[in-house]
């Protein structure tokens, strides 16, 4: 089984700051999913248990 994105939250430059972004999970089934937050040369991959 091959990783698949369903779904991009934010892909815009921002300034520095605190955001705040809300994500309906709607139309995703209860699983673990794994997401990435990068900025600049920094990336991060954590686990999200998405439980309905």
């Amino acid at each position: 089984m091959y990783p698949k994105e369903v779904a991009s939250i934010v892909n815009e430059v921002k300034t520095a700051g605190y955001y705040s972004v809300n994500f309906n999970a709607g139309n995703l089934s209860s699983g673990v999913y794994f997401y990435t937050i990068t900025a600049g040369s920094f990336a991060e991959t954590k686990k999200m248990a998405l439980i309905r």
